[in-house]
Order: C-alpha cells, then sequence, then structure tokens
C-alpha cells in the first residue's frame, strides 16, 4: 500500500479500532431528504467541497490533481459501511490535519446543521439541481 492510500486510511483504521471523538458519537442525521435540504446540500457541497472532491463526488475538482493523497471519492465513500452519519460528521467537522491530510476543518466554517445538509445531498446520490 503506498504512502497516499495509507493516509486515507488512518481515519477509517482509527475509527474501527479506537473509535471516533466523544463530540461526534452517536451523532444522527436529523434531517430528512426532501427536495429543499438536498438543494441546500447541493449549494453547500458546490461552494465547500466540489473545488477538491469535483461536483459529482469524483475527486476530480479543480484543485485535486495538487493535492497529495488525492481527494477521496466521496461518491463511492458515502456508499460504505463505515460512512456512517458520525463518521461523516467528524470527517467533515474536523478535517484531514490529524492524518496529514489537506482536508480542511469545517467546524469553524459551516453548522453542524449545514454539515448534514452536505450528507444528506451526497447520500441522494450527488443529483443535479432540476430546472425550474
Amino acid at each position: 500500500m503506498g504512502p497516499g492510500m495509507q493516509q486515507r486510511m488512518a481515519r477509517h483504521w482509527t475509527f474501527m479500532h479506537q473509535g471516533i471523538p466523544a463530540a461526534y458519537q452517536a451523532a444522527r442525521n436529523p434531517l430528512s431528504p426532501d427536495a429543499k435540504i438536498i438543494d441546500e446540500g447541493r449549494a453547500l457541497y458546490q461552494k465547500n467541497c466540489a473545488s477538491c472532491h469535483g461536483a459529482t463526488g469524483m475527486g476530480d475538482g479543480e484543485v485535486a490533481n495538487s493535492l497529495n493523497p488525492s481527494p477521496a471519492l466521496l461518491a463511492y465513500m458515502i456508499q460504505m459501511p463505515m460512512s456512517v452519519d458520525e463518521y461523516m460528521l467528524w470527517s467533515i467537522s474536523d478535517g484531514g490535519a490529524a492524518f496529514e491530510i489537506a482536508m480542511p476543518a469545517f467546524k469553524g466554517v459551516l453548522t453542524r446543521d449545514e454539515i448534514w445538509k452536505i450528507v444528506t445531498y451526497m447520500r441522494a446520490g450527488f443529483p443535479v439541481a432540476q430546472s425550474q
């Protein structure tokens, strides 16, 4: 396993063997996946996440090639068993500094409710906006 993959797997290993910080334990997304929440999540994702993770979560954002390791493929990751609510909240809130990854921490930028909207949008499959 190369160094980039080891960095990516560090959070997963920590989650599986040591758990997550108490602030995120048992956290559950309180939002329903209705059209309004998904639209708001899309806007937040596009503003805060797409430049690295890409418009559809495929790790192909405009700055993705300058990052090492490359951004997570969120379109796939969101479907994995490890991507439970508390894991997603922890990952987005705390970012990757503890794992030597460039992912910024968003807990000082986004509210918890805004993070849940992004998670809801990702769980909905990164849908494109419907024309009005």
